[in-house]
């Protein structure tokens, strides 16, 4: 606290929304290593400015190399959480694991799923969407 016990640390409700963010990714990671799934890859980035960022790559038992997208709202309202993944963000999505699989040299099969957080439900969508 500063002069007159105004907030002085400018940076925390930036640390606050990360901390939370993470916390919903370990929920994410979580569940679906309780169903099996293996982590290959967190917090996947493009280089560069613009590009896009995949939350979990995980993988199947069979082969398959998903990509999920965890979002996380305290409560239902205003569509959930499913809502905030609009075109923008799975475009961005999509584009990142192009990039990311530009490292193989054959491709496994691929999905786009969503872990979804809304207080305490999680809600794991398989085949989300699609790259088509």
């Amino acid at each position: 606290m500063g002069f007159l016990g105004k907030k002085v640390d400018g940076d925390a409700p930036a640390r606050s929304t990360r901390a939370r963010g993470q916390a919903a990714e370990e929920r994410a990671l979580a569940h679906l290593a309780a169903a099996g799934l293996a982590l290959v890859e967190r917090n996947y980035r493009t280089p560069g400015r613009g590009g896009g960022e995949i939350d979990l790559v995980m993988r199947e038992p069979g082969g398959t190399l998903v990509f999920v997208e965890v979002r996380s709202r305290a409560a239902a309202g205003f569509g959930g959480a499913a809502a905030s993944i609009g075109a923008g963000k799975r475009r961005r999505i999509i584009f990142a694991a192009r990039h990311y699989l530009l490292r193989w040299p054959a491709p496994p099969p691929c999905r786009f799923d969503a872990v979804l957080i809304e207080g305490s439900r999680v809600q794991w969508l398989q085949g989300a969407f699609d790259a088509g």
